[in-house]
């Protein structure tokens, strides 16, 4: 019997030791998506205790403690961090078989050299000895990053922010790149006119441009494309249910946007056709920049009213969606390339029914122009986990090339989550090392250990360009 989480925690036989020892556990890490607060970067804050660098903003943990029965009061609530911290001790060892239990261990770990179980029975010793390690120098959040070897970092950002946390970062000559993302979703969400209306109305503050039709909404929003860009930005996002891509003219748009101004109620397909127009500037500007696009597609928000109301948005009411993706997707690609106006492209998929289907549409707009331009990026939110990644992984080596992955990226808010990527390296060190084994693959492991690593980290050191910054 294997103990749990030693040095081969997941590798399944020898060549796959191999290749993660001699071939992939010491490359750096570019986490080219997460949600880490730039603030926080700027500031090099310690976290006070364990309960804040790990319970706060986790939204995953905060499913389990309230499957786990725990009262809201010990998750989002008023209760002290000790408190809450005993509420996720009592609710660990309820977890097995939940990549939390997996993530928490090796967090503990890697970062704290803690290899005990956390339990009811530990918590106590293990809180005490973490807290007292947080307030070292060593466990600054920009000495956390630089522990892990950390090369970039891409924050993800509204298009009105300043910048300025990102700024000081640079100023201060700081090894990490801490680089932000342009993530215009508000910027494009018909579906609450008060809400855009307000964002209106700041595009028009923030931009110092008046706002009186589409075309000065279009140029604002430039503005701010530009001023990201002129700040180190090489990336933008999408978290969308589906992708937009309704036929319009545009001055059907213009139209709609008027109306969206008067307040008054849009038709479901105006709305589509707004979101369709927005998406289609925004890829434009990414392609004439050259950056990479990124688009998550699936996610199904804030399906509990209640929970909703009592915590807000982003606290673990969301889930999985069935949406149609395939037409849609397709339509709004092919738009783009037909005037080779396709920037590189990475599309996240929530829905494992949808991974073949991803893994195929990419290979439909790969052009020869660039090495995996269009890609099926890696296992995300509910799939980031050893069998979504593992089926991950396989649609995309059974329908495209896998050894052209851009790797993995935590898309977290803790700055403990870095062990994610050494997991992601233990999976594809598996899965080439069992072919190897079973004879399906040449047992040479100088070629194998170049690809492993390309798939870790220098795919996404060529495909990116972060040295130019």
């Amino acid at each position: 019997m294997k103990s749990f989480l030693d040095q081969d925690f997941l590798l399944v036989n020898k060549t796959a030791q191999r290749l993660y020892h001699e071939y992939a556990s010491e490359l750096p890490i570019i986490d080219y998506h997460c949600h880490l607060p730039p603030d926080q970067i700027a500031a090099d804050i310690n976290f006070r205790n364990l309960t804040h660098v790990w319970l706060y903003g986790d939204h995953y943990k905060w499913r389990a403690m309230r499957a786990n029965g725990v009262n809201e009061e010990y998750i989002t609530g008023n209760k002290t961090d000790e408190e809450k911290f005993a509420k996720w001790a009592e609710t660990v060892p309820y977890t097995l078989r939940n990549p939390l239990y997996h993530w928490t261990h090796l967090e503990l770990q890697r970062y704290f050299g803690i290899h005990e179980i956390l339990s009811p029975a530990t918590a106590q010793k293990i809180y005490a000895d973490c807290n007292a390690k947080l307030q070292t120098p060593e466990f600054s959040v920009r000495n956390i990053l630089k522990s892990k070897r950390v090369e970039v970092v891409c924050t993800t950002d509204d298009p009105l922010d300043n910048l300025a946390y990102h700024q000081q970062i640079k100023q201060d000559g700081y090894s990490v790149k801490v680089l932000p993302t342009f993530r215009p979703d508000k910027a494009m969400n018909a579906d609450d006119l008060a809400a855009l209306n307000a964002y209106i109305d700041q595009t028009e503050v923030v931009a110092d441009t008046a706002i009186s039709n589409l075309d000065d909404y279009l140029k604002a929003l430039k503005k701010r494309h530009d001023y990201f860009a002129d700040n180190g930005c090489q990336l933008s996002d999408h978290g969308l249910e589906q992708i937009y891509a309704e036929d319009y003219t545009d001055s059907e748009i213009a139209t709609i946007f008027l109306k969206i101004r008067s307040k008054k109620a849009l038709l479901p397909l105006e709305i589509s056709k707004f979101k369709s127009a927005m998406l289609f500037h925004f890829a434009l500007w990414d392609h004439e920049k050259g950056w990479v696009q990124q688009y998550h597609l699936g996610a199904l928000r804030n399906n509990n009213t209640r929970g909703l109301t009592q915590s807000g948005p982003d606290t673990g009411w969301d889930s999985i969606g069935d949406f149609t993706q395939g037409v849609a997707l397709s339509r709004f690609l092919n738009k783009l390339d037909l005037n080779n106006q396709l920037a590189k492209t990475i599309l996240y998929n929530l829905n494992p029914a949808d991974n073949e289907l991803m893994a195929s549409m990419t290979g439909n707009f790969n052009d020869g122009s660039v090495a995996g331009k269009v890609q099926f990026g890696s296992a995300w939110w509910f799939l980031d986990q050893k069998d979504g990644m593992t089926k991950q992984l396989n649609a995309l080596s059974n329908i495209g090339l896998l050894s052209r992955l851009v790797g993995m990226l935590t898309d977290s808010r803790s700055f403990l989550s870095f062990p994610r990527h050494e997991y992601f390296r233990r999976l594809v060190c598996n899965l080439f090392a069992e072919d190897i084994e079973n004879g399906e693959l040449p047992n040479d492991i100088e070629w194998t250990g170049k690809i492993v690593q390309d798939i870790c980290y220098y795919n996404a050191k060529n495909y990116f360009n972060f040295d130019k910054q």
